[in-house]
């Protein structure tokens, strides 16, 4: 394993048993708490670096102060132009930013988005013009406008802060004024959703050792044969989903033990966007709740399952969600494909400008496009 790998594994490892004692906090205890642990390890990890997300949450705060009505597209413009800046750092005399740092940064990007979305939508409601966001498929909505050091405290709580998932300001609030957390479900679904972590983790270590990726990088790779090649590709892509497995699951159970996202399960959340309908438990059953907020892989759907579009859908899950809520509904083309290939090329450059990212995300909307154009063909014939 890398240093970082190590490093990242490190933030979990705490952030796990961190969660449990998160539970016995008051709200402004929890709140400074979490912004506390999560500000050391974004310093420890990125140093000076840290500037990077600092600006951005400075920036869309003033966007959300002074123009809350347009603050769901500026504050798209805004962080993705500094993701451009943040990456293209070296061309303005910066030395390269760490792993670690890319991590926050991206994380950053899809809460502040959502943050500006949340507020547009919190003074609609307070206008009582519900007509722009009466079909969005979350409910409830903020009580308050959030300050500044609300923003700072969402912004880097240690809850998800370089590995995910992504969860609304209104996830978060939530948390903070959970009645009773120490009572919330904790210790049997954080075991669930870790134990096949250390399988995970050994096919990762055992399959890299035989296929490292370094090797795709040396003259000697391309001198193979394409078969080769393409079985090598297999193995490495398989490392990387196992890798990917650890770390969600990992990360996940960090959630899970703290008791973010933790709903009935009469809400019917949404992983990334939370519940989906009001719920009024009934005073006489036991509620049951679940952790779908902050699911972010479903990894038995996602190797097994048969659809490309079932594999997007149970791939980085509340990602999806952000790109589906965000900016799938506001594409500037119409028609299906069109605006699946726009959200595409708006995944693929928030992760990165690397050409393969554009060449694979966009390879999606055509496969999903023939998906559809086959089971139409069968239906028809």
């Amino acid at each position: 394993m890398s240093p970082e790998e190590l490093t990242y594994l490190g933030i979990l490892a705490i952030a796990i048993p961190a969660g449990f004692l998160f539970r016995y906090l008051s709200p402004p205890v929890k709140q400074g708490a979490a912004l506390l642990l999560g500000l050391s390890t974004a310093l420890a990890t990125c140093g000076v670096y840290t500037l990077h997300s600092l600006i951005t949450v400075v920036g869309t705060w003033a966007i959300i102060k002074f123009n809350w009505r347009s603050a769901p597209h500026l504050s798209l413009g805004w962080t993705f132009l500094y993701l451009l800046f943040f990456r293209l750092g070296t061309f303005f005399g910066l030395p390269p930013s760490t792993p670690f740092c890319n991590a926050v940064q991206l994380l950053l990007t899809l809460k502040m988005v959502s943050l500006a979305n949340e507020v547009q939508s919190f003074h609609l409601m307070k206008k009582e013009d519900v007509s722009s966001f009466s079909k969005s498929s979350v409910i409830g909505g903020l009580s308050q406008e959030p300050s500044f050091y609300d923003i700072i405290s969402y912004s880097y709580c240690y809850v998800g802060l370089m590995t995910g998932p992504f969860f609304r300001y209104q996830t978060y609030v939530d948390w903070l004024q959970q009645p009773n957390p120490a009572l919330l479900p904790g210790r049997e679904p954080c075991l669930r959703r870790l134990q096949f972590v250390p399988l995970y983790a050994a096919l990762f270590l055992f399959v890299n050792s035989y296929f490292p990726l370094a090797y795709v990088r040396t003259e000697e790779f391309l001198e193979h044969h394409f078969f080769f090649r393409l079985f090598y590709m297999t193995a490495v892509f398989f490392v990387f989903r196992m890798r990917f497995y650890a770390a969600w699951c990992g990360a996940e159970a960090g959630c899970i033990s703290a008791g973010l996202g933790c709903y009935p399960e009469g809400a019917k959340s949404k992983p990334g966007g939370g519940p989906t309908v009001q719920y009024s438990p009934d005073p006489d059953t036991p509620v049951v709740y679940d952790f779908k907020t902050i699911q972010n892989i479903d990894c038995y759907n996602t190797d097994f399952c048969v659809k490309v579009r079932h594999g997007m859908r149970y791939w980085n899950m509340s990602v999806q969600w952000w790109l589906h809520h965000y900016i799938y509904p506001n594409s500037p083309f119409k028609g299906y494909t069109l605006k699946a290939a726009w959200t595409m090329f708006i995944s693929a450059y928030w992760h990165g400008l690397h050409p393969g990212y554009y060449l694979s995300f966009l390879t999606i909307p055509l496969c999903m496009g023939a998906e559809s154009a086959l089971e139409r063909e069968r239906i028809g014939g």
